[in-house]
């Protein structure tokens, strides 16, 4: 996050402050303890396999083919769900962990761009001839099947919709079970003065809308197909 200076800070906070009828509070905030909080009870107990378990089920309502596999299969399956959309042109973020999964052999067989923010809009417009954009989740959203990405100079958001297709490679120590947890990580990374991504998408499957008197239209502004591989071991 780019620092800059904010001006007027005290004038305006203190006109909101005149219209709530107090006097400004600059000091001693805290989070409020709420006595009851619902959304920490959602999958509470559930273990990391039930976690696995439930976001296959979700999946299958995001139209999202999903697959379990291990450091030792995963190459396998990446190259086999590649054929089945149709292969490339690919393109990638520039992450350590296509090497670290022992997947950059694969790659190097295929048409792919891998992001690189000197290129500048070189980029975007790769990512619009792509097939297929892979990226892997950050964090993973049991109850909704949504995967958590970070953008940065490295990751741009163009990876993930402009493609005709999106792949998503998923550590399974990644899943959580729902948005309450994704929340408290993110927040956790403010509080220790971490720097956070610049943007942060929420993706649940391929692109769709239930606008219109709540029929399900896939495909309207987005990737047209999702693919989910979660990697047990990793």
């Amino acid at each position: 996050m780019m620092n800059g200076t904010i001006h007027n800070e005290g004038t305006f906070l203190n006109n909101i402050a005149k219209n709530l009828g107090r006097a400004p509070i600059t000091e001693g905030i805290s989070v409020p303890e709420w006595k009851h909080a619902p959304q920490k009870e959602v999958l509470k107990h559930a273990t990391q396999n039930d976690l696995v378990a439930e976001m296959k089920e979700q999946c299958k309502r995001v139209h999202t083919p999903f697959h379990v596999t291990d450091s030792k299969q995963v190459v396998h399956c990446l190259t086999q769900v590649i054929e089945e959309l149709g292969n490339g042109p690919l393109i990638i973020p520039k992450d350590d962990r296509f090497s670290e999964y022992g997947l950059e052999g694969i790659l190097k067989e295929k048409d792919v761009h891998i992001w690189d923010h000197q290129a500048g809009n070189e980029n975007i417009e790769k990512a619009e001839r792509a097939n297929i954009g892979i990226t892997f989740s950050e964090m993973t959203l049991a109850e909704s099947a949504t995967v958590v990405l970070f953008s940065d100079k490295d990751h741009g958001r163009s990876i993930s919709f402009l493609p005709s297709c999106h792949v998503s490679i998923i550590p399974k120590s990644t899943i959580v079970p729902r948005m309450t947890q994704a929340a408290a990580a993110i927040r956790s990374k403010v509080t220790r003065g971490e720097v956070v991504p610049s943007c942060i998408n929420f993706i649940t499957g391929p692109s769709n809308s239930a606008d219109i008197e709540m029929d399900l239209v896939v495909g309207v502004h987005g990737p047209i197909k999702a693919v989910y591989i979660i990697v047990e071991d990793k």
